[in-house]
């Protein structure tokens, strides 16, 4: 079974929950393109390291969900969620969550020089779940809505969002799981 990502949830509101998520390490890969086109573009080189495209020739387990994130204006240095964020118009940066037992003195370096790895603290994030299609505007509708219920709740959001993606692509689009997450201060 493949691993997710750990969190704890410390709150819980209508429509979402407040989850603390542990520091974690992601290898990533920026983009060029549409930001619905993003996941796809970055799955090989991504898919390539952690099946052994690095100096050691180790593999490294999948682990879910595959986040996707849009932040206007963020450069990056240099899963199993998959991460993505938007750095300009059609720029994205994708990643996958490393292994939790995983940190970046224990992961082999990437040979892609498209891939780098990035530890991420500990931090809280609201979430909201959903099925269905991966669609940017599925996305975008879901995200407008977390963000109206957070606000609503008096949270303050410290970071741009993220898309979690769960499942393969080969797993019915009714069955899947996704979510939304917004950083937010510590409850």
């Amino acid at each position: 079974m493949t691993e997710s990502q750990k969190y704890t949830v410390v709150a819980q509101h209508a429509g979402f929950e407040v989850r603390c998520y542990a520091a974690h390490v992601v290898a990533e890969v920026t983009v060029t393109g549409p930001a619905d086109e993003a996941g796809n573009r970055a799955f090989r080189p991504l898919a390539g390291y952690i099946g052994g495209r690095n100096v050691t020739g180790r593999s490294v387990a999948m682990t879910a969900p595959v986040l996707q994130q849009k932040a206007a204006g963020r450069s990056i240095a240099m899963t199993a969620p998959v991460l993505q964020e938007a750095t300009g118009p059609d720029t994205s940066v994708v990643g996958f969550v490393m292994p939790a037992d995983e940190s970046l003195e224990t992961l082999p370096a990437p040979t892609d020089l498209d891939v780098s790895l990035r530890a991420v603290p500990e931090g809280f994030a609201a979430a909201a779940q959903y099925s269905g299609r991966w669609t940017l505007s599925s996305y975008e509708q879901h995200l407008a809505d977390l963000d109206a219920a957070v606000r609503a709740a008096g949270l303050l959001v410290v970071g741009p969002a993220r898309w979690a993606r769960y499942d393969p692509p080969w797993k019915p689009w009714f069955l899947r799981r996704n979510e939304v997450l917004l950083p937010v201060a510590a409850p």
